[in-house]
């Protein structure tokens, strides 16, 4: 696997980008420069101290995108798939205002992992979500998980002056 021959410009451009302060556009560089002059992909990584994928993943973003593969792209994701919509984060916020105890559960107060697991179990999600996703949803209803802890009352007549820390 190598790189198609190089023209003329493009073999500047990729010396160019040897001086490089973006360590992934000079990786890139070397790669498609010394595949360029007929080593193979084994022999560069050996080379570069890098995997022998990493250098046939440069060489088939080269075939694919040319030169604008030595900058690096953006890792977020093109589009994030909401999980809860609307009337789900109405029922994720009805369900934490009831005890864990009612689903089963041997604690008392919520974790965003507990709520993440009830949602799944109840057909909230159609997978377990993560407890990122909850507490996004959660942000979504304008709710700080802070507040979400605290929101179970007791029927204890006595239960604000305990929960104070008050002992009178």
């Amino acid at each position: 696997m190598y790189v198609r021959p190089l023209s003329p410009a493009e073999q500047q451009q990729l010396e160019v980008g040897l001086h490089s302060a973006d360590a992934f556009t000079l990786r890139r560089c070397q790669i498609l420069l010394a595949s360029g002059r007929g080593q193979r992909p084994a022999q560069i990584a050996q080379n570069l101290g890098c995997a022998v994928q990493s250098v046939r993943n440069a060489i088939r973003a080269f075939h694919a995108r040319g030169l604008t593969c030595v900058q690096a792209q953006s890792r977020r994701p093109r589009r994030t798939r909401l999980v809860l919509d609307a009337q789900k984060r109405e029922q994720l916020r009805a369900l934490l205002h009831e005890s864990p105890r009612t689903f089963g559960k041997p604690r008392s107060l919520w974790t965003l992992r507990l709520a993440a697991e009830v949602c799944w179990e109840r057909g909230l999600t159609p997978y377990q979500v993560s407890i990122e996703n909850i507490r996004q949803a959660l942000k979504r209803l304008g709710v700080s998980w802070q507040r979400a802890k605290r929101w179970l009352t007791s029927p204890d007549p006595q239960y604000a002056r305990k929960k104070s820390g008050g002992t009178g």
